[in-house]
């Protein structure tokens, strides 16, 4: 039998294409060795988005970005995690066998105390409860499935170890294994995606770029990517360009020989290496465009994929719950 690997989509904004590069095209990718599930973690969201249209939008903007991109919910699981009741009640179950300190540990908390006390403001400030024991709900989402692997980047690496050391306090509690312990699957060849601006692309920065952009408007974004202020006829360095940066993530290597070739000799300018650039995006993601209008028109048809997704998702839940009841004596 495949492994089982699972991967959790926040919906808190329309992904940008550090977003399809750096976790949806990999995890698409997975699906061909293992048994994969997705989840749309709406409940993860509410602890940023308390705007129940805004909620309920982004919601149909991640399900349509993933089926846009290939996801066939024939072949994967694919379900909205506020569907499942089970993942709830096992929140309440493992918060049983976690220690307060593991929490005082994770990345995302000790980063608002970390603010908070260079601003001279109580550690606690703004922090709620969902923020502090978002890791517990991470984990439920996790031990759910019987999930073997959850292909992460490194700064996410601690939310698995913390679902695989709750798993493990629960198996040695009950002195047998009610739950899989997970492993984080690493993909150490993920680059960085350069923003607009140069940065790290992220919606905390405002550099991103959306695949779905009309065509206009995605040539407009391109043009604003920061460059440096050689003239036409200058020698240019690519290895040192957002540009040239972005345009490797998807053009072949003779497409990137070519180009290089031009900021070698002089004589090209940065409209130009963007115009080039933003050829590429619309040559890659044109079809994928075409086909997320296509479905965002017809949320009912997102909705009734969504709903057939939770139905086979709750067969498992509710087999592995009854697991756990059985083993704790409930």
């Amino acid at each position: 039998m495949k492994k089982i690997a699972l991967t959790g989509i926040k919906p808190t904004g329309t992904p940008h294409i550090g977003n399809y590069l750096g976790a949806i095209k990999p995890a698409l990718e997975l699906a061909k060795n293992y048994d994969a599930r997705y989840f749309i973690a709406d409940y993860h969201a509410l602890n940023s988005v308390k705007d129940p249209k805004l909620l309920k939008e982004l919601t149909y903007e991640i399900a349509a970005t993933w089926l846009a991109f290939g996801l066939d919910t024939k072949e994967v699981l694919f379900y909205r995690q506020s569907d499942i009741p089970e993942i709830f009640e096992l929140t309440t179950f493992i918060s049983a066998f976690t220690s307060k300190g593991l929490m005082n540990r994770a990345h995302a908390y000790k980063a608002v105390v970390a603010n908070n006390k260079e601003n001279n403001k109580e550690d606690d400030h703004n922090v709620n409860i969902g923020l502090f024991t978002y890791p517990v709900l991470m984990a439920a989402d996790i031990l759910m499935f019987d999930t073997n692997v959850v292909p992460v980047g490194k700064d996410q690496k601690q939310h698995i170890e913390i679902a695989a050391d709750i798993a493990q306090s629960v198996n040695f509690n009950y002195k047998k294994d009610l739950l899989i312990v997970p492993e984080p699957l690493i993909n150490k060849d993920t680059p960085l995606i350069p923003g607009l601006d140069g940065r790290k692309m992220s919606k905390s920065y405002n550099n991103v770029i959306s695949p779905f952009l009309p065509t206009k408007k995605l040539r407009k974004l391109v043009m604003k990517i920061k460059t440096n202020s050689q003239g036409i006829e200058e020698v240019k360095n690519p290895d040192e360009c957002n540009v040239f940066a972005l345009y490797k993530l998807f053009a072949s290597q003779s497409e990137q020989n070519d180009l290089r070739k031009q900021y070698e000799a002089g004589g090209m300018g940065w409209g130009n290496a963007k115009q080039t650039l933003f050829e590429k995006l619309e040559d890659v993601f044109a079809k994928n465009r075409e086909n997320y209008n296509n479905i965002i028109s017809d949320k009912a048809e997102i909705d009734r994929q969504l709903k057939e997704g939770a139905l086979k998702a709750r067969e498992i839940s509710s087999s592995v719950m009854q697991r756990l009841r059985n083993g704790a004596g409930l």
